[in-house]
């Protein structure tokens, strides 16, 4: 992605996110954002927790990237 290509030094970034929780047996859905402190982009992901038959949490995912273009006509490039 471009925040693992960039040449800057990868540094700790800011994450905030929330789970949805509403017993302890649930399967959760969740999301988070981080924003990218050594790159001009923030990444969004959602997922959600599952427990197999065999008890193993497994986590499925799904993310955007969104960089920083210089202009609306660039818009179409800026999200992954």
């Amino acid at each position: 992605t471009a925040v693992t290509a960039t040449t800057n030094e990868i540094q700790l970034s800011p994450l905030q996110g929330s789970q949805h929780q509403t017993n302890q047996k649930d399967q959760p859905p969740f999301g988070f954002t981080v924003n990218w402190s050594f790159s001009d982009s923030v990444t969004v992901f959602t997922g959600q927790c599952f427990v197999d038959e065999k008890g193993k949490e497994v986590l499925r995912t799904m993310w955007l990237l969104r960089s920083r273009v210089d202009n609306m006509k660039d818009d179409w490039k800026a999200t992954r």
